[in-house]
């Protein structure tokens, strides 16, 4: 993976490629192994790059013309099948490399192009032929890419951080955003924190005309139609296993060390198990981390696994004081609140991966496609509660819930999610560390409720909708900006096979009874796993990766925490109710409630204001 900025004026003025190359500069993490800048003959366009050599490492330098220098492009990510797109092209090759087939591509096909292409990708390419720019953005989201635009510009970055130093006054905080945030803990697509800032949604292209018109299209999205319900659960059994093992050896195209995340849950083990079918257990290295505290340690089970694989392990510890320190930081990789508390233990193992390895493969996208969290085990019995009036059931739900004991986490969650008042309140709810009502108190707003336009398109029974808004909002504006971001940190490579469009759209083929299936969750994915991994793996329940939080911020954690959300220059404590936030924080320290997730929303929050802005 690498970085890419590019500037395109609508006003006449020149592009300056002193700025690009500053803006290039601030994503050095992403790509340390070389640069280069570019702007058109006119000077109304330019790009710059930050290279991750991953693919023909001693060529394909970018920014990168086309033959007879039609074209332009700037290109961050991997095409897995640029091998037999290339030998479909007619094209005079200059390089060995992915990059030159999307000129080649574009040359034949025009944007359409973006079709053939199977990989994690965003680019952009700029046309001569007709003054046009576009840009495109993979189909599942996997990597970012930003942009921004006015009257006299248009200014894209993987990052918003180099978008920054382009714009024509200092960046302010989007309060629209606020709500959002407080219900996703992530701001969902085209949204950011940052005002003016946007995010290309997934499965999109962008075309920026001349004039300065833009026209957003997309050329993929997930399967509506109905799943067929004549696949029987061995049928799908056979069809996810050899999508997923075709996705992994797709996965594993590179020209340097590719090795894995390994956790010990399921989903990662079974990608390391098919990466040692693959290689035949050859030189497989694998990567663990957890918090020091943690009474349900996964390392045990990472280690199971790399024993009978014969895979090189590698181990990560993550303490309190590691977990303080390198929060700022890594809020300055993000450019936005660390949404997860793991992803600074994430941060760490890419670090300590990036010195053994380039690429990653990791589990990401399993429970999204698959149903793999707890709540879709619960979703018919959730949904049932529609049948009481929300005037009646909102209210009654609502007592409940604060008359739970404070570590009554999962029934609680199960109540709030019932206590919402419409469907597509109740999907947003699930993951939700702020409900409507509690957004509105904070930050006088509920947000802007994007998820209910997705919720519309959905189809299929309750599990079918719930995974459709979970792809588009959970899956794309936090598991994969957090995958992205945490490996990029270290200049890391990472590759989720389960994102495959293959097999995302198989997953959206298939019926609900076979991911939830005799009170099991991701069933079809633990049957695959049932020959090539042990009992103690597949059939275990969903743990995850978790951070005493609850803990830390009774006890080391805070004084600092009370000082950074209620101080007199606290952020928080300005756009927010301070009376809601001390009663928040004094609830948890007394042992009223378990609420250390809401507190690190706020906390998350507060950093990237100081730290970003």
């Amino acid at each position: 993976m690498c970085g890419i900025v590019g500037i395109r004026r609508f006003d006449g003025a020149r592009v300056d490629p002193g700025l690009l190359q500053a803006m290039a500069d601030r994503l050095e993490h992403r790509g340390p192994d070389g640069s280069g800048v570019w702007v058109s003959a006119d000077g109304t366009t330019g790009f710059g790059h930050r290279r991750l050599s991953i693919i023909d490492l001693a060529g394909s330098p970018q920014p990168m013309a086309s033959t007879g220098d039609l074209l332009e492009v700037c290109f961050n990510g991997e095409i897995f099948n640029y091998r037999q797109l290339r030998a479909d092209l007619e094209y005079p090759w200059n390089t060995d490399g992915d990059t030159e087939v999307l000129l080649a591509g574009f040359l034949r096909h025009g944007p359409a192009f973006v079709e053939r292409l199977r990989g994690q990708f965003a680019y952009a390419i700029a046309d001569s032929r007709d003054a046009s720019l576009w840009l495109f953005r993979d189909r599942l989201g996997v990597l970012p890419l930003h942009y921004y635009v006015d009257d006299t510009m248009l200014v894209f970055a993987s990052e918003p951080k180099a978008i920054l130093p382009a714009l024509p006054k200092p960046p302010e905080v989007d309060e629209a955003s606020l709500g959002d945030y407080l219900a996703h803990r992530s701001v969902p697509a085209p949204h950011t924190l940052f005002r003016g800032i946007r995010k290309l949604l997934p499965g999109h292209r962008l075309q920026v005309l001349p004039d300065g018109r833009t026209r957003d299209e997309p050329y993929w999205e997930l399967p509506t139609e109905p799943a067929d319900p004549t696949i029987t659960p061995q049928e799908a059994v056979g069809l996810v296993r050899d999508a997923l093992r075709d996705s992994v050896e797709a996965a594993l195209v590179a020209d340097v060390p590719v090795g894995a995340y390994l956790s010990g849950g399921l989903d990662s083990s079974l990608i390391v198990a098919l990466m040692s079918e693959l290689r035949e257990g050859q030189g497989i290295q694998t990567f663990s981390a957890n918090f020091a505290g943690d009474t349900l340690d996964e390392l045990p089970f990472a280690r199971t696994v790399s024993s009978l694989l014969g895979t090189e392990h590698h181990e990560v510890t993550v303490t309190p004081d590691d977990f303080r320190s390198g929060w700022p930081g890594l809020t300055r990789t993000f450019d936005a609140p660390i949404p997860e508390p793991p992803d600074i233990a994430f941060a760490r193992l890419a670090a300590m991966a990036r010195e053994h390895v380039k690429v990653v493969l990791s589990g990401e996208g399993s429970d999204e496609l698959f149903a793999g969290y707890p709540k879709y085990k619960y979703a018919k019995l959730v949904h049932a509660s529609d049948l009481v009036p929300a005037p009646v059931r909102v209210p009654a739900l609502s007592a409940l819930e604060r008359a739970l004991p404070a570590g009554a986490n999962r029934p609680r969650t199960l109540v709030r999610a019932a206590g919402a008042r419409t469907e597509a309140d109740r999907f947003q709810t699930w993951f939700a560390p702020f409900v409507a009502d509690e957004r509105r108190e904070l930050v006088g707003s509920e947000g802007r409720g994007g998820y209910a336009e997705i919720w519309a398109r959905a189809r299929g029974d309750v599990i079918q909708r719930m995974l459709y808004v979970d792809c588009h909002t959970w899956l794309a504006d936090n598991i994969l900006e957090r995958g992205d971001r945490t490996a990029m940190s270290a200049s890391l490579e990472l590759r989720p096979p389960f994102l495959d469009f293959h097999l995302a759209e198989l997953a959206f083929r298939l019926p609900s009874n076979v991911k939830v299936r005799d009170r099991q969750t991701k069933w079809v994915v633990r049957e695959v796993a049932r020959n090539l991994l042990p009992a103690q793996i597949f059939e275990r329940p969903k743990h995850g990766f978790k951070v005493p939080l609850d803990s830390w911020f009774r006890t080391s954690l805070r004084d600092w925490c009370r000082d950074l959300l209620t101080g007199p220059n606290s952020f928080v404590g300005q756009v927010m109710d301070r009376g809601a936030v001390d009663r928040l924080l004094t609830d948890h320290e007394r042992g009223r409630r378990n609420d250390g997730m809401r507190i690190y929303t706020l906390v998350a929050l507060e950093i990237w204001h100081d730290t970003c802005l």
